[in-house]
């Protein structure tokens, strides 16, 4: 697929979208009762699940403990059933291995730590289907599942996938984009703050660009937090009419 494909003259995408446009996002909060927090969130027609456990004891190798901080532990896995092509997804592979190290360092940066020493905090994320940003779709997902937990964060982590097309950055790029010759960034940011907690690049960009894209990316990931907020005190509204508070 051609870049010019990607970006009519009249500056629309391939789903219709202008460049600095985010895909529909919606998500519900506290969908499984027997996790300690969970959230489930479509990005465009990317849907993941994300549930937490903890804070815990630690289990397994005491080793691995850490005196002053949790350990945060991350797992992610496609349902077989994610993409049009259907192959088993071995827990473990390549792929599950370096997102769920990505989602480790980037909840890392997020959540308080320090206020649970010698803890584990379990973060588990599930993609139902697959249409791009995948790891984006994840962070969010999983912010939300650790705020239903009640654990405290730093703030809300954001993420975003961008590319660059034509001169022109592309925010939260789909499946046919991802798959289109684009470079592109993967950008987990703190929004308040501005400090970025992820910042994952697979492909080559020319370092003229990196700034330009970054920026959109953060502009972007500002975008979704609006959008995670919302949906945290639509939560809490409907929490409080049920607990007659």
């Amino acid at each position: 697929m051609a870049g010019l494909e990607l970006l009519s003259d009249q500056g629309y995408r391939l789903d219709g979208r202008k460049a600095t446009e985010l895909r529909k996002l919606q998500a519900r909060m506290g969908v499984f009762t027997q996790a300690d927090g969970s959230a489930y969130l479509e990005q465009g027609n990317t849907k993941a699940l994300a549930v937490v456990y903890g804070p815990h004891e630690m289990r397994g190798s005491r080793s691995r403990t850490l005196h002053d901080r949790a350990v945060i532990n991350c797992q992610y896995s496609m349902a077989t059933f994610s993409t049009a092509e259907r192959k088993r997804r071995p827990h473990g592979d390549r792929k599950s291995t370096e997102m769920s190290l990505h989602l480790k360092q980037t909840f890392e940066a997020a959540v308080m730590t320090q206020l649970y020493p010698r803890s584990q905090i379990d973060i588990y994320v599930k993609i139902l289907q697959s249409d791009g940003g995948n790891y984006s779709v994840c962070v969010n997902a999983a912010t939300l599942a650790v705020i239903d937990a009640g654990i405290p964060m730093r703030d809300y982590v954001c993420a975003c996938t961008v590319g660059f097309v034509d001169e022109t950055p592309l925010a939260d790029l789909c499946y046919a984009e991802e798959s289109g010759g684009v470079s592109s960034l993967a950008l987990a940011l703190l929004p308040r703050g501005g400090q970025i907690a992820l910042l994952q690049m697979d492909a080559r960009l020319h370092q003229d660009h990196l700034e330009t894209l970054i920026e959109a990316a953060m502009t972007a990931c500002k975008g979704v937090s609006k959008v995670l907020d919302e949906v945290v005190r639509q939560h809490l509204q409907e929490a409080s009419v049920l607990t007659g508070e």
